[in-house]
């Protein structure tokens, strides 16, 4: 199993990826959509894609953010995301910080 402390710059990844509420996606469909995202934009990429949405259609970019976090926060209740995708690991820096348990 592993574990992660969700911080801010998940909230970006989130925003940036492919998700819709519509979907109810599961930790495990959001772990791949934070992977995923992160491998195809970059953690870069996911904050410009962010702030050119809010700058374009603010109202829309307002309301997807209140879902991503209302999503992170339904996730952190449960403390964990069943499987973490290697693509996230690979990020690198201090974004996801991850701990694996034995």
């Amino acid at each position: 199993m592993t574990m992660m402390h969700v911080n801010e710059g998940v909230f970006d990844v989130l925003f940036a990826s492919p998700l819709q509420p519509s979907e109810r996606p599961t930790a495990e469909a959001v772990a791949e959509a934070i992977g995923s995202t992160l491998l195809r934009l970059g953690a870069a990429g996911c904050t410009s894609h962010m702030a050119e949405e809010f700058g374009d259609h603010p109202a829309e970019a307002a309301e997807r953010m209140r879902w991503v976090r209302q999503l992170v926060g339904d996730l952190r209740c449960r403390r964990y995301f069943p499987t973490l995708p290697a693509t996230a690991l690979w990020a690198g820096t201090d974004l996801l910080p991850v701990r694996v348990a034995a």
